[in-house]
């Protein structure tokens, strides 16, 4: 076996990304060694590496290898890493894991106080190798392509934890979805399996607005028309939305999403801007018992939930693996993200191809 492998490095000095030959690494004792098979691009990998979202070096830890959807096979295994996982098994990565340190960590009391993402706080898939903790771990259905079963961590976990945890999604509630791009494009979906009426997408690119109508949306608006209030009045019986998810991470988002919120309506932050929040006037807002509510990520049970969804059919994401490209032009695949060459969904690194 080789010592050496291509991995897609961020420099956190220079905010260079390149890529770059390193040691294959070793797992410890609680690891396991993944052969990569596949690795999703995701936004925020974009934004790691133009410094939207600012990750700052530290002693001992002045790059990252970036990604963090993952799946592949387990290649080799720590001294403490429990039976159940042997090699050859196929396995997805969830997109972060414990600190283990924290109080709540320590005391076994809920979720952890510093969750840490794989591909920030410590090396990510975008590599040939990857080591996972194994309590990361999550098996792949045989039928599950490796390419389909890599977005499921964040790609889709995300937006499902947001629409089933975070904004209660009911059904027949009225949903409003800013951004229709790797998350968005998921959420109409799952809106959908989970009998949200209507579902209306919100993106400026018309070829956006028309994948999200494919895909279940029941109306696509362009945030920028005249009438776009109106719009969302006619689609709503005049009450508003009830829930209105911002994947897009912009504050002129924000604040068009709050103007057509229905009475005790949520607002659900999924999408990250860097930029404070405002809430308009106080007195409309709290007469109409509107609310806001952040959203980070997913919980583990989320990812086991997707899974099994997608193992039993009942969710598809075939559709949603836009471009498989070798690992060593992920730098070209930053740049298509960047300039949505072909408006992916999501595009997929696989190493070896």
């Amino acid at each position: 076996m080789p010592s050496t492998m291509l991995a897609g490095r961020l420099d956190l000095t220079t905010r260079k990304f390149a890529m770059e030959t390193v040691a294959i690494p070793e797992p410890g004792p609680d690891e396991v060694r993944i052969k990569v098979h596949a690795a999703g691009i995701c936004l925020s990998d974009i934004h790691l590496i133009d410094g939207t979202l600012r990750l700052e070096p530290r002693e001992g830890f002045t790059s990252v290898t970036l990604g963090h959807e993952v799946s592949g096979v387990i290649e080799k295994l720590g001294s403490a890493v429990p039976p159940m996982w042997q090699p050859g098994m196929r396995v997805l990565l969830q997109a972060g894991q414990s600190c283990g340190r924290c109080p709540a960590c320590v005391g076994r009391t809920g979720r952890c106080l510093k969750i840490l993402t794989r591909g920030v706080d410590y090396d990510g898939g975008w590599a040939e190798y990857a080591l996972a903790r194994f309590d990361t771990l999550v098996s792949v259905p045989d039928g599950l392509p490796f390419e389909q079963a890599a977005i499921l961590p964040d790609a889709v976990s995300t937006p499902y934890a947001a629409i089933v945890e975070t904004a209660h999604l009911r059904p027949a509630e009225a949903v409003g979805i800013w951004g229709v791009g790797g998350l968005g494009a998921h959420a109409v979906q799952l809106c959908r399996a989970f009998g949200a009426a209507p579902i209306v997408a919100i993106d400026p690119l018309p070829d956006a607005r028309e994948r999200a109508l494919k895909l279940g949306a029941d109306a696509a608006l362009d945030p920028q028309q005249p009438d776009f209030r109106e719009r969302i009045k006619e689609l709503t019986g005049r009450r508003g939305l009830d829930v209105a998810l911002d994947l897009a991470g912009v504050p002129q988002v924000r604040e068009q999403a709050q103007s057509v919120l229905a009475p005790m309506g949520r607002m659900v932050l999924v999408g990250l801007a860097g930029a404070p929040l405002t809430l308009g006037q106080d007195v409309p807002f709290c007469y109409a018992m509107l609310q806001v509510r952040g959203h980070y990520g997913y919980f583990p049970h989320h990812l086991h939930q997707v899974v099994n969804l997608s193992r039993f059919r009942r969710l598809d994401f075939s559709s949603s693996v836009s471009d498989i490209l070798p690992l060593r032009d992920a730098p070209l695949g930053v740049e298509r993200l960047i300039k949505k060459e072909g408006n992916p969904i999501r595009l997929v690194l696989r190493p070896g191809a």
